[in-house]
């Protein structure tokens, strides 16, 4: 059985972002108004009192540093598990698009999908949830975006029994997708071209127990989760930015019977797939409303009841606080499961370019960067890490040291006599002369009570992550079209 990565947003999410995902508030049939808005999900994190609401109840880490320690262990699995898709995947794959197809879309494609979220850091394991409403007539769930997966699957009602041949393992929720309640839901048969090549590359099983059986997967993840069941079709709705509703036809869904570890597919319904494959949510999505995608992370400090979304299209209700700032993306999707690549050429702090040598930043010899919403915290690699920490820690020396505590940070301490404006500017800097830089508060954090640590990590190989704690209050705009990331800081509401 071969490995998959799960998570969020955020979109890294897209991801996790993100560790993110999104809700289609607008409960009437006014449908496919789609000429003239976006396509908006909102996002709602795991932890989130809206959760609960909704049925989703996921153990809340009992102090803020088992939470951090928490975030520190995914997102190492995480790593590692994206720079083993680096080195099997292409580097250079952008959206199958052709000059006509993406000319067309730029002049007719002018509203927007969106979907809303809340902010993570009272609720702990950077992963967003969105609301979908799947199939005819609709059933809500709350699913993970998972940004390093293609599929988009749900749990389901069980009616073959031991027929389907799959593992044991138990649907922890009572929330299931009856497929045989939606009108429009179709199988996808196990015998066709479809499920024996299209699908390869999503887990689908070769053994066909009958010619008009449907097509089976056993689908798993870095962390250790799996989940089995059907492939089929549906239709998934969701809300547009002028109030009424827009369906996505024929997406490709899993209906998940057996569901087994914690992981990222603990406590919610299933996951959006936000990878850039020909059979991803994301893609389909993406490229119904112009090849654009974008989303805003709000403070992880901020209210649990602030809210921002996912949107798919021109996102034009964005709060800007300065000017767009665009670059090249590079997508790695030869096979499955996409990742958000920027060619990033160097770091600054205090306005003093660092020395670091130019191979850190080459995807082509095992380096680069990668924009991921799926994960909480950012890494660089040892040659980038230890001149920017010892930028960043110069002018913080005269304060107490405190032991990491496990939590995976090198630089932690007393946060008495400490300001922000001690810290010095951190800026990175893209291709084509974009440059971001987070506010101090985006990279060091509070930890616990009477604690504080510059939230970077050091990784031994492969490539830097831009994680989402460092990408938030900036909105991401990512045209899949036309391969650039477009950044801006944001109120994200």
């Amino acid at each position: 059985m071969k490995l998959r990565s799960g998570s969020t947003l955020f979109f890294i999410f897209l991801l996790s972002a993100i560790h993110g995902l999104a809700f289609a508030h607008a409960d009437h049939d006014e449908e496919d108004g789609d000429n003239g808005d976006d396509m908006r999900l909102e996002m709602i994190h795991r932890y989130s009192p809206h959760a609960k609401d909704h049925g989703v109840h996921v153990e809340m880490p009992p102090t803020q540093q088992e939470l951090i320690q928490e975030l520190y262990r995914h997102d190492v699995f995480r790593l590692q598990m994206m720079a083993q898709k680096r080195q099997q995947n292409g580097h250079d794959q952008g959206l199958n698009s052709s000059s006509n197809s993406t000319r067309r879309m730029d002049m007719q494609i002018k509203h927007s999908m969106v979907m809303p979220m809340n902010a993570g850091w009272d609720y702990g394991f950077g992963q967003y949830l969105v609301k979908l409403k799947v199939g005819t007539p609709s059933q809500k769930f709350l699913v993970i975006v998972g940004t390093g997966s293609d599929l988009t699957w749900v749990k389901c009602r069980s009616h073959c029994g031991k027929s389907c041949g799959i593992r044991k393992g138990r649907i922890e929720r009572n929330r299931l997708f009856n497929r045989d309640r939606s009108s429009t839901f179709k199988p996808v048969p196990c015998s066709s071209k479809m499920c024996e090549f299209d699908l390869a590359n999503m887990f689908s099983l070769n053994k066909c127990p009958s010619p008009l059986s449907s097509c089976r997967y056993d689908y798993s993840y870095a962390e250790g989760s799996s989940a089995s069941g059907t492939f089929g079709t549906d239709i998934i709705r969701a809300s547009l930015s002028n109030g009424k509703r827009t369906r996505m036809k024929d997406v490709l869904i899993g209906c998940s019977e057996s569901v087994i570890g914690k992981g990222s597919v603990k406590g919610s319904d299933g996951m959006l797939g936000f990878g850039l494959g020909r059979y991803s949510f994301a893609t389909k999505a993406a490229l119904k409303f112009g090849g654009k995608l974008s989303y805003c992370l709000l403070d992880h400090m901020s209210h649990k009841n602030v809210t921002s979304y996912l949107t798919f299209g021109a996102n034009k209700k964005a709060v800007l606080q300065g000017k767009m700032s665009y670059t090249q993306l590079i997508f790695s999707d030869r096979s499955v499961g996409a990742i958000y690549g920027v060619h990033l050429q160097g770091i600054s702090v205090g306005g003093q370019m660092l020395n670091i040598p130019l191979h850190i930043w080459n995807p082509k010899l095992g380096g680069g960067t990668l924009l991921d919403s799926g994960s909480s915290l950012t890494f660089l690699t040892k040659p980038a890490y230890k001149p920017v920490m010892t930028a960043l820690t110069k002018p913080l020396t005269k304060l107490r040291r405190l032991s990491s505590g496990g939590d995976g940070f090198d630089f932690c301490f007393d946060p008495r006599g400490y300001r922000d404006r001690l810290v010095p500017k951190l800026v990175f800097h893209f291709a084509g002369g974009a440059k971001f830089a987070p506010p101090v508060k985006n990279y060091v954090i509070d930890i616990s009570p009477g604690k504080k640590c510059i939230a970077l990590v050091s990784a031994t190989e492969g490539p830097c992550v831009i994680g989402n704690i460092l990408q938030q209050n900036h909105l991401w705009e990512f045209n899949l079209v036309r391969k650039t990331l477009g950044f801006a800081p944001s109120t994200c509401t």
